[in-house]
């Protein structure tokens, strides 16, 4: 639209079929992702139950799918995800339909400058999907920054105390983000070209409480160059002649055995469920205690080979539901054994072909590991905020010198 002028859009999406349908397989967007039941269907109530909450809603608007208030497309995209059925012709509409309605369809035309703000603690719309957008932009030619603030959509208030926005509070002029806001409106829309609007990215750091230093600033995102690996032990080393033979398989059952979101309780105000994994469900690989601080400042990659003779046998159905599901995710293990899932995010997975290696990009993030703690990455049969596997497909994962297995930190000093 050429009457916009500069643009500052905050913790929104890239495209609706990752954010409600995430596959975090790389290479794998011709895969139907991996149903995200709760935040989707909870959008849905909230739509459908507006003859209660707004009967002045005209009742007539009634299309041929029995939905009350979302148009035909939309509620044939509610109906297969919830169906857990994906066979390929369906998908592929339902796919096009969300990017449709998505950036990620459009950006070609986003000509305005942009100042991209998305918060890390999000399970609904993460932290690539700014960083999609921002490179995306970057690539033609568009100019764009991005923050990283701490709140989202899964977060309780904000912190303004340490830099962060919040419009309630009218802090544009205190904040680190909202003195950002207006330098980039100042600049782009009142044409104050001598204004300064700041470095490419910002990023809220949790663990530093001066708020004039909490936002650290780069000249890009950091990419995945700290490598771990994954040995047949159980122990993540940190290099590749530390891996020890082994193998270990863990099975899903018919019902969720892992809880890592609890988005809609903390957006109703009700207590949070901690995250937790039932023994026998998952595999785990944890680091000896670190001696110095790690950052991890943005989205980790693991390059992952599984054994699944059931999910093999299926997977080439004709239905994307009978393929292999997983969950990819990072905790930090303090020294007492306290285990915290970093922001309570997940990398969902539909693997694409279990014969072959596969690499998952893990949701971005902004964590430091103390000194003492341990890093543990963690593959798990279920997600209790997701669709999950159709049938049980028992998983094994082989170390050794052939099958080799790693896990990429992009880091900062």
């Amino acid at each position: 639209d050429h009457r916009l002028d500069a643009l500052v859009p905050m913790i929104t999406w890239h495209d609706l079929a990752y954010s409600l349908s995430p596959n975090n397989a790389v290479g794998g967007r011709g895969v139907p992702g991996v149903f995200k039941w709760q935040w989707a269907n909870g959008f849905y109530l909230v739509g459908e139950g507006r003859p209660v909450t707004r009967p002045s809603l005209d009742p007539s608007r009634i299309n041929s799918l029995g939905c009350l208030h979302f148009v035909t497309e939309a509620c044939r995209t509610f109906h297969t995800l919830n169906s857990g059925s994906y066979p390929a012709g369906r998908t592929a509409r339902l796919l096009a339909f969300a990017r449709s309605v998505s950036p990620v369809s459009y950006l070609h035309r986003v000509k305005a400058p942009t100042l991209l703000v998305q918060g890390q603690s999000d399970t609904l719309f993460n932290l690539n999907e700014a960083t999609a957008t921002y490179r995306a932009l970057s690539a033609q030619g568009t100019p764009v920054k991005m923050i990283w603030q701490s709140s989202g959509h899964s977060s309780g208030p904000t912190a303004p105390a340490t830099g962060e926005l919040d419009l309630s509070k009218g802090n544009l002029e205190t904040s680190y983000v909202g003195r950002r806001v207006l330098a980039w409106f100042d600049r782009h829309l009142r044409k104050r070209t001598h204004v300064d609007t700041g470095p490419a990215f910002a990023y809220h750091r949790d663990w530093v409480t001066d708020p004039d230093r909490a936002y650290a600033t780069a000249g890009r995102i950091p990419v995945p160059g700290r490598t771990f690996y994954l040995s047949g032990d159980g122990k993540l080393v940190d290099n590749r002649n530390k891996v020890a033979r082994g193998s270990r398989t863990y099975t899903n059952r018919l019902s969720p055995t892992s809880h890592s979101d609890s988005s809609l309780a903390v957006q109703s105000g009700l207590p949070a469920a901690p995250p937790r994994d039932t023994k026998g469900t998952y595999l785990d690989w944890t680091s000896a205690p670190l001696t110095r601080p790690l950052d991890v400042v943005g989205a980790p990659r693991v390059t992952l080979r599984v054994h699944s003779p059931k999910a093999e046998r299926a997977q080439d159905s004709g239905d994307a539901a009978d393929k292999l599901v997983l969950f990819a995710k990072l905790y930090d293990v303090a020294p007492d054994g306290t285990r915290t899932l970093v922001r309570r995010l997940v990398a969902p997975v539909r693997v694409p072909d279990v014969t072959r290696s596969f690499t998952v990009t893990l949701p971005g993030i902004v964590h430091r590991y103390r000194p003492g703690h341990r890093l543990s990455f963690v593959i798990a049969a279920s997600d209790d905020a997701y669709f999950g596997n159709r049938g049980v497909k028992p998983v094994t994962v082989i170390s050794n010198e052939d099958e080799l297995h790693s896990l990429q930190l992009p880091t900062v000093d």
